[in-house]
């Protein structure tokens, strides 16, 4: 497994903590994350605040925006998640 793989499991991972039903679905990385799973806003912040909390990384408001696709939110994550233990 890669690392962007390993990530995008990982992401995966923290978005079933606020859609569990993400573990039977095939997301499309380039469409919209709210559209696949119908998430509306505070499961999103959700989800937001998960990624925070896994990789370290502060998301601010203003990057909400660029957070929408999972491909989108690997980029984001990938160059400034923490190192893990």
């Amino acid at each position: 497994m890669t690392q962007n793989q390993e990530l995008i499991t990982a992401i995966i991972e923290v978005l079933a903590s606020v859609a569990p039903e993400v573990r039977d679905l095939e997301l499309d990385p380039h469409a919209p994350l709210r559209d696949q799973l119908e998430l509306d806003s505070m499961d999103h912040l959700h989800f937001l605040i998960g990624l925070h909390g896994r990789f370290g990384v502060d998301i601010p408001e203003s990057d909400y925006g660029a957070m929408r696709k999972l491909d989108e939110v690997a980029n984001y994550i990938a160059p400034r998640r923490q190192p893990g233990p």
